[in-house]
């Protein structure tokens, strides 16, 4: 059967005996990095992926690191190989990348997948070398009788199907479409213990056992089933016989009918075999079936047999990678000429000669001492673990030696052993700023070692994105709007530009710092979970975030309140909505209440300036442009009238109200004059009050009482909210009573509201105000006042008590919320005057 062969083989195909002779070993993997996860045991072949056994049990953190299809160790000719397939985060073999090729593995090789998983290769012959009880042979039978394909016999495994087998090749002529369904290396029937198992081979158009497409691991085969290739003209159903031992027949190789064996297809046929049945009892060598094919690069020879590239240019590569000479070997070259030279013999040119020579090999012997040292140096104190020191000293060879390929990897490998550790602990306090700290030495060492500066720039990045995980509360937290949505952005585009190389830097950390691995599986689950959550909020904030700037650019900011809400409710896991829904509340109320106030002036615009905070940026540059264009008061006045209202917290009367009394001058005087009256007020209410309070005779004092703490304002008047408070604990009962009895009041209300319904879309829509509006609103704003008051009273003096009336108020309070919104939405509907009118019905909308 003709194949491409890899560049490592150079021998005779394999007899069956040399295939066998890799179960005379023993084949341990020690653990390394995971003791606890025991050693494995090699019989033959092993499949190394995130769906095969031992590794499917593993712990998601080592299973996220594997490909489904990572590698296979197996054993020929008496030799133990390993290859990747292609894994995502690579294999090693002692910590060095393993390319698409089979790897010979010796005794005492460190080997490691994924950089999560490193073990240790034990190869011994076996103290007693057994033979199998029986053995096996595989019958493939077409299973159409009018398809023109050979039964196929295999005694001897594995065996490749392949469509550059004459076994399927044949068929070129009559079947080109079918056989071109087929891959090079389509599938691979190897044997496993007592099983026969059939793995695809990642072919294009799949492998099917009883019309089910095989993924990514092997599956056994079992007596009678069926197995197709490609599509469904090489179907063939399996016959599966167990004989007794016997002497292994001689090597023989695979054959057609009526075809001669050829020297490039080698191949003998069987005695007594009908003209539609083909013996395979050469088995196919693993190395080719897993030795990776690049057919795209093949060149022919003359003689039209196929020569691999790689094969062909190997001893132009390994001149490529000879070292240069060094300079030491350079001058004994030299100095050899010299000595040896055709010239007459002169001995006191002799003498001079030697004397030279010797003064020359005695420096050299003093250089190579010194060298020597060092290298002493460094060995000892990597085999102790000092790998601080080791990576100082490394690093001064590089300043003599740097273009040394092996010192280039033994420096990184100590500055990751040296540094990571401390980096990762750092990381792990969630000191963010420390770990970026810790990255400095790392990054200092790649002055001279290039190849950490795509390390360092990974781990820099890891940490970036361990911050960004931490600030939002865990990766469980929601996405945040105006906080968290460009950092994520940043940290993603950065990951998705090239992720596969991203892997393999950070695997290549893993390798070389096993407690790496743990964080390192953490942070993918974690960037996963991420990813998936940024396709659906990351575009829906950049939508909400278009909205806002739309309507606010429009002076419209109502219009947002919906916008709002649909948010909140079609996206529950957004983050940060309630902020934006503060500040657009405390905007939409500082807008009003600038543009509403009579001839220009509103004592309670200064209170709202004093008090408005904003979080977000689109409302905090709104703001400034309601400032600088005059509709707000000057910031001079508001300091002004802050000093006023923190005398009049302060129970400082007289100071507050002379401080207001200056600010009475100029454009905004009527606004300070507004604030003044008030207060005056608030103490002459107080006034009466004490009063009421001193006599005896004065009825109805708790009722003028509570309504003197209701117009109160919760932020200013806390002075006189204190000075209240004793009595209001001393008529505690009746306070309760007068609570309880606005509790009823508002529970009938609502009963009512509840029993008539509730206001129905046909009225909201109404261009009139019908009687039936009128009233179920009236019910309502009444049922929600007298609910907000009594829960109020309650909390001043009985907050415990009042958390067994909020149920009643909310319940409240959201219909009453709901009912609004419906007319808001009505706005371009709806004449302003009458939505306006509509609302107020509704009651005041603060709780």
């Amino acid at each position: 059967m003709p194949a491409t062969e890899c560049a490592l083989r150079g021998e005779a195909p394999l007899n069956a005996s040399q295939v066998a002779a890799g179960n005379d070993l023993d084949i341990v993997l020690k653990p390394l990095s995971r003791p606890e996860l025991g050693e494995i045991r090699v019989d033959g072949m092993l499949a190394v992926g995130r769906a095969e056994q031992p590794f499917a049990t593993y712990q998601d953190d080592i299973v996220v690191m594997l490909s489904r299809r990572h590698a296979r160790i197996f054993c020929e000719a008496g030799s133990v190989y390993v290859v990747d397939l292609e894994s995502s985060n690579g294999t090693t073999v002692n910590r060095i990348v393993l390319e698409q090729t089979p790897q010979q593995l010796h005794d005492g090789d460190e080997i490691g997948f994924g950089g999560v998983l490193s073990y240790r290769v034990q190869i011994a012959p076996r103290a007693q070398k057994t033979r199998p009880a029986g053995s096996l042979t595989l019958t493939l039978t077409p299973e159409s009788v009018h398809s023109g394909l050979d039964t196929i016999v295999i005694t001897r495994f594995p065996f490749l199907v392949s469509k550059a087998d004459a076994l399927f090749s044949g068929h070129q002529e009559a079947h080109a479409r079918q056989v071109s369904y087929l891959s090079r290396r389509q599938a691979h029937i190897f044997q496993k213990g007592s099983d026969v198992c059939i793995e695809d081979l990642a072919s294009t158009n799949g492998t099917f056992v009883d019309g089910l497409r095989l993924q990514e691991h092997a599956v056994p085969l079992q007596d009678g089933v069926l197995v197709a290739f490609g599509g469904d003209h090489f179907t063939y159903r399996v016959g599966i016989t167990r004989e007794p031992c016997t002497e292994p027949a001689p090597a023989a190789t695979r054959t057609m009918p009526n075809n001669p064996p050829q020297a490039s297809e080698p191949a003998a046929r069987q005695p007594g075999a009908s003209e539609k049945t083909t013996f395979i009892v050469a088995p196919t060598s693993f190395l080719d079936i897993f030795c990776v094919d690049q057919a795209s690069s093949d060149t022919e020879s003359p003689s039209g047999a196929i020569v691999p590239v790689a094969a062909a240019t190997a001893d132009n590569e390994h001149a490529a990678k000879r070292r240069p000479r060094g300079r030491v070997l350079l001058l004994l070259s030299e100095l050899s000429t010299l000595v040896t030279n055709d010239e007459p013999a002169d001995s006191r040119r002799g003498a001079w000669k030697a004397a030279a020579l010797v003064a020359v090999l005695g420096a050299i012997a003093l250089t190579a001492m010194l060298w020597g040292a060092d290298e002493r140096q460094l060995k000892n104190v990597v085999e102790r673990g000092d790998y601080a020191q080791a990576s100082v000293l490394v690093n001064r060879l590089l300043e003599q030696r740097p273009g040394d390929v092996d010192l280039k990897a033994l420096a990184t490998e100590a500055a990751l052993k040296a540094n990571v550790p401390p980096w990762l602990a750092k990381l792990q306090m969630r000191d963010f700023d420390g770990a970026q700290a810790a990255l400095g030495a790392l990054s200092e060492l790649g002055v001279r070692n290039p190849d950490l500066h795509p390390i360092v720039a990974e781990l820099a990045w890891l940490g970036n994105f361990e911050r960004l995980v931490s600030t939002r509360g865990g990766p469980e937290a929601p996405i945040r709007i105006y906080a968290d949505e460009d950092g994520i952005e940043t940290l993603l585009a950065h990951w998705n530009d090239n992720t596969s190389e991203h892997q393999r830097t950070l695997a290549r950390v893993a390798a070389h710092v096993p407690q790496f691995s743990g964080p390192y599986g953490e942070m993918l689950t974690h960037l996963r979970k991420l990813q998936s959550e940024a396709m659906v909020y990351l575009a829906a904030i950049d939508r909400l975030k278009a909205a806002i700037a739309t309507e606010l650019g429009r002076d419209n900011p109502e219009a947002l309140v919906p916008v709002l809400q649909e948010t909140a409710e079609k996206y529950p896991h957004l983050g940060g909505l309630d902020g934006v829904r503060g500040d657009l509340a405390r905007y939409i109320e500082i807008r009003r209440e600038a543009r509403g106030r009579p001839s220009g002036q509103s004592g309670r615009l200064f209170a709202l300036q004093l008090k408005a905070r904003f979080t977000t940026p689109p409302f905090q540059q709104s703001y400034r442009t309601l400032a600088t264009s005059g509709q707000l008061a000057p910031a001079d006045l508001v300091r002004q009238y802050e000093a006023a209202t923190q005398a009049w917290k302060d129970g400082q009367a007289s100071q507050a109200l002379a401080g207001l009394q200056k600010m009475a001058v100029g454009p905004w005087a009527e606004a300070a004059a507004k604030a003044l009256e008030r207060k005056q007020t608030v103490m002459a209410r107080f006034g009466s009050l004490q009063q009421a309070r001193a006599s005896s005779t004065t009825s109805g004092y708790v009722e003028q009482l509570l309504a003197f703490r209701e117009s109160l304002d919760a932020d200013e008047d806390v002075y006189f909210a204190r000075a209240t408070q004793a009595d209001l604990e001393q008529h505690k009962d009746q306070v309760m009573a007068r609570a309880q009895d606005n509790l009823n009041r508002a529970r009938t209300l609502w009963q009512e509201y509840r029993n008539t319904g509730p206001i129905e879309a046909s009225q909201r829509i109404e261009t009139t105000i019908s009687s039936l509006f009128r009233t179920r609103a009236r019910l309502l704003s009444e049922a929600s006042r007298y609910a907000n008051q009594s829960t109020q009273v309650y909390a001043q003096v009985d907050a415990a008590g009042a958390e067994r009336w909020t149920a009643i108020r909310d319940e409240i309070k959201a219909e009453a919320k709901a009912q609004r919104s419906a007319l808001q939405d009505l706005r371009n509907v709806l004449e302003p005057e009458l939505l306006k009118s509509k609302l107020a019905l509704l009651g005041d909308a603060s709780p």
